[in-house]
């Protein structure tokens, strides 16, 4: 990336303790316009409590935290945001459009007092995400991956200078998620993109950086993935393999190091332009 973009996030020594338990410690991260960052980790590693520190909605227990250069929470007009979880009433009356329309409230004010304006943007984010053929249909009664591209236009159409998204392809279908994938690569030169992640082999052919995190962040500003770093966040051995296609694989390891890690194993890819399956 042009080393003379600005610095739009920057996260100094930023510890987070919730509930007495350290969920981060000592993070630094800087997050450049265009940036398209990817965040890998285990279950509990503190991806999405890093998301919310971003948006304002946690506040450090120490260190600093820049967005947009100023405070967080200032700053949430110029974010948008796709959560893991949206929950919602399925049987409410709710069309595609209106979901979509409703990003707008922050710009527009209340919902009901739309201006013509902001339907435009609502049509032009759902042209976007590719949903317009379903702007009339009921929320409830799309499929996952519709949701999600739903979700997408939601965050977008309040013109967003930086995106993130919290494991957006968890519950949807390979097709669906490739697309998912090729509408964020359509938007790398508009936003900035920090996209959460345990599918690290997909997101490999998109993102410009990659950063580890549990608990601790691992980052080199580059899409770069070094092996003790991996070793660090997954707290297992790496074994990295290199033919054609360059990726890591876990190697095998002690009965008490695979109990402690049964929900962490991960595979990732580092710069290949394919994807590998996992192995055992």
């Amino acid at each position: 990336m042009d080393s003379g973009l600005n610095i739009i996030v920057d996260l100094k020594g930023v510890t987070v303790v919730l509930n007495g338990q350290r969920v981060l410690e000592d993070v630094n991260l800087s997050v450049k316009e265009k940036d398209f960052l990817g965040v890998i980790g285990p279950n509990g590693g503190g991806k999405t409590t890093l998301l919310k520190v971003i948006l304002g909605l946690v506040r450090p227990s120490a260190g600093e935290v820049t967005v947009f250069f100023g405070r967080p929470e200032d700053a949430r007009g110029e974010v948008g945001y796709v959560p893991q979880v949206n929950l919602f009433d399925r049987e409410f009356p709710l069309t595609v459009f209106d979901a979509v329309l409703m990003g707008r409230i922050g710009r527009a004010g209340f919902p009901g007092y739309y201006k013509s304006y902001d339907r435009d943007k609502a049509a032009e984010a759902l042209r976007i995400a590719g949903m317009s053929a379903h702007a009339d249909r009921q929320i409830g009664k799309i499929s996952e991956g519709q949701k999600q591209r739903t979700f997408i236009a939601r965050a977008l159409v309040s013109d967003p200078k930086l995106l993130l998204l919290d494991e957006p392809t968890a519950s949807v279908d390979p097709t669906a998620e490739t697309e998912f994938y090729d509408i964020l690569n359509g938007l790398r030169d508009k936003m900035a993109v920090v996209l959460v992640s345990h599918d690290v082999g997909v997101i490999s052919r998109y993102i410009d950086k990659i950063a580890c995190l549990n608990r601790r962040l691992y980052f080199h500003d580059s899409k770069e993935i070094k092996k003790e770093d991996l070793e660090a966040v997954y707290q297992c051995p790496v074994d990295m393999i290199a033919h054609g296609v360059p990726h890591r694989v876990m190697e095998e390891h002690s009965q008490a190091q695979k109990d402690k890690s049964t929900d962490n194993r991960q595979q990732t890819i580092d710069n290949g332009p394919q994807t590998t399956k996992n192995e055992p």
